[in-house]
């Protein structure tokens, strides 16, 4: 069995100390589990909040020294997002997964930039996408040269604040290539709290859970060690004292539901 994926890590570079404080802890779990592949996440620019006034970032260029700072620490692999083509280059000098966030899953340009870095390359789908057209993002981006691709499941809008799983989208977007579930983002209340997004923390493991048993190449999980003070996504961000447990579950999980996945049933 392939190793499984965690990408995790604070939804925005707050600073470079929380940075390396989530990824010591990040560490310890790749060490205590050498069938995960742990990727370390963290946005430089939150480029779609809700409202003016929202904490956005320090910048590309502070971001990417902080994101730096934690592969010297620690070893770890890292991704972040992009938002605009020319930016593609600059961020593939320093990460290992090129993020495509899903507001821009479509943006043709913006993916064949990221695709020409050589860089994998995780798609979150978006919010307003069916998973069977996530098709034709992986057929841009392999027009484009990328060779590595992931679909990122985060949830569907069908407005009202809120966001629904459908689970039959894991299996469907596999045909088109390795899929990760989006466990903090997927209990997202978008723009629910007026000036900015609430969420649901409380239900992104037990998400994690099933999607783990319908069957996913990873998990993508924002954490944070004090989510309500966090400056974007605090709602629905887990705490970094849950995460290895969390982990752990997970792993039990896969174990499990590993045994029964490629029986045809239907």
């Amino acid at each position: 069995m392939e190793k499984f994926t965690l990408i995790a890590g604070p939804c925005a570079i707050e600073s470079e100390e929380l940075l390396l404080r989530v990824g010591e802890k990040l560490r310890q779990i790749a060490d205590r589990f050498p069938q995960l592949r742990v990727v370390f996440k963290s946005s430089f620019d939150k480029a779609n909040r809700s409202s003016i006034n929202s904490f956005r970032g320090h910048g590309m260029e502070f971001g990417l020294k902080a994101l730096s700072r934690v592969k010297e620490e620690f070893g770890l692999e890292l991704t972040t997002d992009i938002h605009e083509s020319w930016q593609a280059e600059p961020v593939a000098e320093v990460v290992d997964i090129i993020q495509i966030p899903a507001f821009l899953c479509r943006q043709t340009d913006l993916l064949l930039a990221a695709a020409k870095t050589g860089k994998p390359v995780n798609v979150k789908k978006g919010q307003f996408m069916a998973p069977w057209d996530m098709k034709n993002v992986v057929e841009k981006l392999r027009f484009g040269g990328a060779t590595e691709i992931y679909l990122t499941e985060r949830g569907t809008s069908f407005g009202y604040n809120n966001l629904v799983v459908d689970f039959r989208s894991l299996p469907i977007m596999s045909r088109f290539a390795k899929v990760i579930f989006d466990a903090t983002h997927s209990v997202q209340l978008p723009g629910g709290m007026g000036t900015k997004s609430g969420g649901q923390r409380e239900f992104a493991f037990p998400l994690a859970r099933a999607a783990v048993a319908v069957g996913c190449d990873g998990i993508f999980m924002e954490t944070h060690p004090n989510p309500d003070e966090a400056l974007s996504d605090g709602t629905n961000q887990i705490p970094l004292r849950d995460l290895e447990f969390i982990v752990e579950a997970l792993l039990e999980i896969r174990e499990t539901a590993s045994r029964f996945r490629d029986i045809p049933v239907g």
